[in-house]
């Protein structure tokens, strides 16, 4: 508690959201930046302009050492998770390309929204392979079973943002690597937190926002596409790119295909570091601190009387987030107790994922209180938001 104004900290559970804090070398590259460059990758011979494509150069060659990609040129920046599956996604399916799409209950609305679309306006049909509405796992052989001979892709959300399950990526990118299917997969909330490795993992198309646990800024993200599918996959946009400006065709190789106008340089510089935090601290390593957090959380919980969470009932097949319902609360007024009492930052509602909610139960109560960690937090912070939830519990 402050003792000036007896108001309670701010305690910032939302990470599932956007990360938060950053690291300080994140705010120091992008003030860097702005002091000294302001310049605008490729659109001039000068230092400046040199050096910021050298920097933008480098988070791809950074991005491409942690995810174990084939070339970091196949790395296409974009402004978030959303923007990148909307480019996998319309760029596989669409006019003239038309066919049949897997996705699954859980996934979110960047999935869903695009798939959706595209349904109506005629150019794709779907199948949505259910979870287990207890786990939010999703069956690899129910996968398996959707293929048809059409089948034009396979998105999934690798970790929900709402249950928090991680899915088995790499079982389905065999299943579809096995069928020659594209395999798209939303790293929205497993990239920073967990080990991906897209060539292990048979993954085709990684889509992920910078700022989330690669704990770069808003604005920021990616799309990675295997070698040899960006001949398949249909660009959505074309412009300037800085190269080849006499011809007034948009250049065809990679990065450019995917990438027109200036670059976000001050949004991807300040990724640039945000990753090099990640690989300097070690995915692994922060994946097990989290379950630390996670097992601290599910031990502070377990005898609330009246509190569900949702997603599996245990460290396996689960990272920090947290959806939880408590009696006599709607998720709304929760979320508003926890702040005003507590300075408990979380987030209430249907989270961008109505199927998923409609899958656990959740959907007609208008969703649930989320709960997600981040690498700053400490097991004395989950201890505290578990206090809470059994302080406001008792109190009813």
């Amino acid at each position: 508690m402050n003792a000036e104004n007896h108001t309670p900290r701010r305690l910032y559970m939302d990470n599932a959201a956007t990360s938060f804090p950053k690291p300080r070398a994140v705010l120091e590259a992008m003030v860097h930046y702005t002091n000294e460059l302001g310049a605008s990758a490729g659109r001039g011979a000068y230092e400046e302009a040199v050096r910021t494509g050298g920097l933008i150069a480098e988070c791809r060659r950074r991005l491409n050492e942690l995810f174990h990609g084939e070339n970091p040129d196949h790395f296409i920046f974009n402004l978030n998770c959303t923007d990148g599956l909307n480019q996998a996604i319309k760029g596989l399916v669409g006019p003239g390309n038309t066919g049949h799409a897997i996705c699954t209950q859980i996934d979110h609305n960047s999935i869903l929204r695009p798939l959706n679309a595209l349904q109506d306006q005629g150019y794709v049909t779907q199948s949505r392979v259910a979870i287990d509405s207890k786990t939010g796992l999703v069956d690899p052989d129910e996968i398996r079973r959707s293929i048809g001979p059409d089948t034009r892709l396979i998105a999934i959300t690798h970790a929900s943002n709402v249950t928090g399950t991680i899915q088995p990526i790499r079982e389905i990118g065999q299943i579809a690597r096995e069928h020659n299917i594209p395999f798209i997969v939303d790293a929205a909330q497993s990239a920073g937190h967990l080990p991906i490795d897209v060539q292990a993992d048979m993954i085709d198309l990684l889509a992920s926002p910078g700022h989330k646990a690669l704990m770069g800024p808003l604005g920021t993200g990616f799309l990675y596409v295997r070698p040899g599918l960006e001949k398949k996959l249909i660009p959505l946009k074309e412009g300037g790119t800085g190269t080849v400006s006499e011809n007034d065709r948009h250049p065809q190789f990679m990065p450019d295909r995917f990438e027109s106008g200036s670059h976000n340089a001050i949004g991807i510089i300040g990724l640039s570091e945000g990753v090099k935090w990640v690989m300097t601290q070690g995915v692994a390593q922060l994946a097990e601190r989290e379950m630390d957090l996670v097992r601290t959380f599910i031990e502070g919980i377990g005898d609330i009387k009246g509190l569900t969470y949702y997603g599996p009932q245990g460290v396996k097949n689960r990272l920090g987030v947290f959806s939880v319902s408590l009696e006599g609360y709607s998720p709304h007024e929760l979320s508003a107790v926890l702040e005003s009492r507590y300075g408990i930052l979380t987030r209430s509602g249907i989270h961008c994922a109505p199927l998923a909610h409609q899958a656990i139960g959740t959907a007609a109560q208008g969703g649930a209180t989320r709960f997600s960690f981040g690498p700053f937090l400490s097991k004395q912070d989950v201890k505290y938001a578990a206090d809470a939830l059994a302080d406001i519990a008792m109190a009813q």
